[in-house]
């Protein structure tokens, strides 16, 4: 069984083992919400229109909500750096004849393919946790987003009061690894996905990061129970 570390190759090779099974199991382990996650953190960006950015895009779930939440008023680029993921997402954004709507490519998050001021907004969902250079990443984010664009990020974050606080760490390190494991026959990359949300806990510790990037408004909202959190910030003029 392969092993995982927070480590630019090990992630890729973990990404691209996953990447069959990877939207079937995102909805099962948590129960259909991350539909619902990554739709409220793309609100984040109502109102802003033109080219968008979507780090770490995967499979191209949040670019779709990106142009249906604004009537295809928008266009999106989607980078990951895993190829298995960018093909699952040509494939799907093909099918629901979106694809004239985006661009996608291989890139890296510490060192992103463009010029600055170029997006209206830029997102990472599910992904800045699997980057060692968190902030070099969030600096990167907000030099290619215009003056006055916006930042988002959606991350797993630890509920800190209430029923979940003790229920979910139970589910999240023991039952999620058995069952990812199950079903992509990978349980080493499940077990390393919930090892990766111990290291960054809270969305204040996110809060900290975008300040330090020079982000400007930030704020942050939690999400079931605080399950997931959206921490967005304001690129200064």
């Amino acid at each position: 069984m392969k092993t995982y570390s927070l480590h630019p190759e090990s992630i890729r090779n973990l990404f691209n083992n996953i990447a069959p099974t990877y939207d079937l199991l995102n909805h099962l382990l948590s129960l259909g919400r991350d539909l619902y996650w990554r739709k409220m953190a793309v609100r984040e960006f109502k109102g802003y229109n033109g080219w968008m950015l979507d780090i770490a895009t995967g499979t191209g779930d949040v670019m779709i909500e990106m142009i249906r939440q604004e009537d295809h008023k928008r266009n999106v680029f989607g980078l990951d750096f895993s190829e298995p993921m960018i093909r699952r997402a040509r494939e799907k954004l093909s099918k629901k004849g979106l694809i004239r709507k985006v661009g996608l490519g291989l890139g890296d998050a510490l060192s992103l393919p463009f010029r600055k001021n170029t997006f209206s907004g830029s997102m990472i969902a599910f992904g800045l946790r699997n980057v060692v250079e968190k902030e070099q990443a969030l600096s990167e984010m907000v030099r290619v987003v215009r003056p006055g664009g916006k930042v988002v990020v959606l991350e797993f974050t630890f509920p800190q009061k209430g029923l979940m606080r003790r229920l979910y760490p139970v589910y999240f390190k023991r039952i999620l690894p058995r069952i990812g494991g199950l079903i992509s026959g990978d349980r080493n990359a499940y077990a390393y996905l919930p090892e990766s949300v111990l290291h960054f806990r809270y969305a204040e510790e996110y809060e900290g990061l975008m300040r330090k990037s020079g982000l400007a408004n930030v704020l942050s909202r939690q999400l079931t129970g605080g399950v997931a959190s959206i921490i967005s910030g304001m690129k200064k003029d």
